[in-house]
């Protein structure tokens, strides 16, 4: 006989055995010992959480000749053909692939029909938000009026994508991500079942992969009892059959990244690829990671939350006070933002290192935590009695050279400028602006020009980012550094005064325009 999948071999026969959903289980049985059945059930929930499970016990429930209060008998004649996919009164439709109108005209059809045998005819309807607009229409007026003996239960993982008219006509069912615990709980029982010897860790790492699904929980766990067929299912085992990473080198990984040691970093990640792990669980994982040392250190008594040993509770501890919150923030904002990026990418573990020398290199980065790791890094310098100096950039006024370009010594003075010089770069503003960097050549390209006094010359602003930009204290080297572009330029010394106004009317209204003043000389002159 052929092999059957552990979550084929032990689905569910009766409600007792749906785990993680009693409080629809409860309600369904209250409502089959009252009599009180509906036309139209809605059953919502992430995959492998018993949607289609319950579906098919509630239907063999509804039609078995000796119900018990757990659900059906499952000795009597129709118990056994629905179980054998023989039975004319539950009907299965993938919506996935039978979702057009035809497909749904064709149960509006059936419907009249009575079942030749049983009080019920149940149509289970899976993937029901695939059906197109039309065959949710045409659905309708039968999924509100049908006749007695037919109920329609309808399954679905994106209840959003459901018409607020179908909605209305169903009762709503939502099924939750089962817990680790349960499921662990459940994997045991099964593995005492098929006598196969696997360690507890093993099952709850699985359990966590599984991420609330009871059917991917079992398909992993099927997976890496082939993977090591008659042999105890270890822990280590269940990492190297699923491409995960141990806690303890995400330790290791934590640490290197608090020391800033970049080379670090990267020789781990060799080590993980060249022990053939998936980058992108090793990804998930660590931003899991992450999240496990931001609520450590954000209370007391989490062990119920976080799943981990008592030994690697303690190292996780001891790092969490090592770090401060805004750090650990910024680290699950890189991890969070490559893991969408990593999946499809054709080039994963370059994604990787950047990421990873991110973390190390917050100077890389202008937000707000990255700031903060940054001052942290001084003061911990400071603290550590290293001397710490302002670095210029190459070509910033007033020094010369490179890193390795000398002292700074004083810029030699340059004569002022007088009307021609002004009026010259007027006249090439355009070819100076594009020699700015951004953002400075982005907020100067719909720059107004004025007379801003003596041979001094007045750049008018939108009142927004562009005026920002060069006005206050904390922006006065910007203005600085647009009259050293100028200055540049002309070669002689060119004093600019920032204004701002709300609109080009408001320009008009106020100033000169410089650049028309100009050109209109230059006509005449023509």
């Amino acid at each position: 006989m052929s092999y059957t999948a552990l979550y084929r071999k032990f689905r569910p026969d009766a409600f007792s055995d749906v785990k993680g959903q009693d409080h629809i289980v409860t309600t369904l049985k209250n409502q089959l010992r009252a009599n009180r059945i509906g036309h139209a059930y809605l059953f919502t929930g992430t995959r492998g959480t018993g949607k289609t499970t319950v579906a098919k016990i509630f239907a063999k429930t509804v039609n078995c000749e000796h119900p018990t209060e757990d659900g059906p008998c499952g000795e009597c004649r129709i118990c056994k053909a629905i179980a054998a996919g023989a039975s004319m009164n539950v009907i299965e439709i993938d919506a996935a692939s039978n979702n057009g109108v035809d497909n749904i005209r064709e149960i509006i059809d059936e419907v009249s029909y009575s079942p030749a045998e049983g009080k019920y005819k149940v149509y289970i309807i899976d993937e029901v938000h695939m059906l197109s607009p039309g065959a949710f229409n045409a659905l309708l007026k039968t999924l509100e009026e049908p006749p007695s003996y037919v109920i329609f239960i309808l399954a679905t993982t994106e209840v959003h994508k459901i018409p607020i008219t179908i909605l209305s006509r169903c009762q709503r069912y939502d099924f939750k991500r089962i817990s680790i615990d349960t499921i662990t709980d459940r994997m045991k029982e099964l593995m005492d079942t098929e006598q196969v010897q696997v360690e507890d860790r093993a099952l709850r790492y699985i359990a966590k992969v599984a991420d609330g699904s009871m059917r991917d929980a079992l398909s992993l766990l099927d997976q890496c009892i082939a993977f090591h067929l008659g042999k105890e299912l270890t822990y280590d085992m269940t990492l190297d059959v699923l491409g995960a990473v141990d806690t303890e080198v995400f330790s290791r990984l934590l640490r290197f990244v608090m020391d800033r040691n970049v080379l670090g970093c990267i020789e781990l990640l060799e080590e993980i690829v060249m022990q053939g792990r998936e980058l992108v669980q090793f990804v998930t994982d660590f931003t899991w990671y992450l999240r496990n040392l931001m609520l450590v250190q954000t209370a007391d008594n989490l062990e119920d939350v976080i799943d981990m040993s008592t030994d690697n509770l303690a190292n996780l501890k001891e790092e969490a006070s090592m770090l401060a919150m805004d750090q650990i923030i910024r680290y699950i904002h890189i991890f969070s933002e490559l893991s969408g990026q990593i999946r499809y990418a054709a080039q994963k573990r370059i994604l990787v290192e950047i990421a990873l020398i991110k973390l190390c290199k917050p100077e890389m980065e202008t937000d707000q935590e990255a700031v903060l790791d940054r001052i942290r890094q001084v003061e911990e310098k400071v603290e550590n009695g290293i001397v710490v100096t302002a670095q210029m950039p190459a070509g910033a006024p007033g020094v010369q050279g490179g890193p390795q370009g000398g002292a700074a010594r004083p810029k030699p003075e340059l004569p002022k400028a007088i009307p021609e010089d002004v009026q010259e770069i007027v006249r090439k503003w355009p070819s100076i602006v594009g020699n700015a960097e951004n953002p400075m050549k982005m907020y100067l390209k719909n720059a107004r020009l004025s007379l801003g006094g003596d041979n001094k010359l007045m750049v008018v602003l939108e009142d927004g980012l562009a005026s920002d930009y060069f006005k206050g204290e904390a922006h006065e080297q910007n203005k600085q550094q647009l009259e050293a572009l100028l200055s540049d330029f002309s070669g002689k010394e060119i004093e600019v005064t920032i204004q701002t106004v709300e609109s080009n009317r408001q320009f008009e209204d106020n100033y000169v325009d410089l650049s028309k003043v100009i050109n209109m000389e230059i006509d005449e002159e023509e």
